[in-house]
């Protein structure tokens, strides 16, 4: 059952892993892929350090939502489906970093004080 609290966290990253493969940032694509292996470090470091990467993954796809937007508008091309897909894709990868504050995911990776 705890292996399935993971399953959001280990999809955010293969979609960012993507996205930055897309954008020929080969570098960002090939961590993306490896930051969630450390999952198998049971540290409270690895936890904070996901959850860090995962709000900024949330705000690398906000950033990505303006820049196509604006591109879409340039060229007249309609831009509402793009904004909702990628939002949920943000809102997604945000709410993945939440997974760390349940009680099992706290007790696993010595979170509480």
């Amino acid at each position: 059952m705890k292996v399935l609290s993971f399953i959001p966290v280990i999809l955010s990253f293969i979609i960012l892993a993507a996205h930055f493969s897309r954008a020929g940032h080969s570098i960002l694509a090939l961590l993306s892929l490896i930051l969630p292996f450390l999952l198998f470090i049971k540290k409270s470091w690895v936890a904070r350090l996901i959850q860090i990467a995962l709000i900024i993954g949330a705000a690398e796809w906000v950033r990505v939502i303006f820049e196509y937007v604006e591109i879409r508008k340039y060229y007249g091309a309609d831009w509402t489906r793009l904004a909702i897909i990628l939002s949920s894709v943000a809102v997604f990868t945000l709410l993945s970093a939440l997974i760390f504050q349940n009680k099992s995911m706290k007790r696993i990776y010595k979170l509480s004080k």
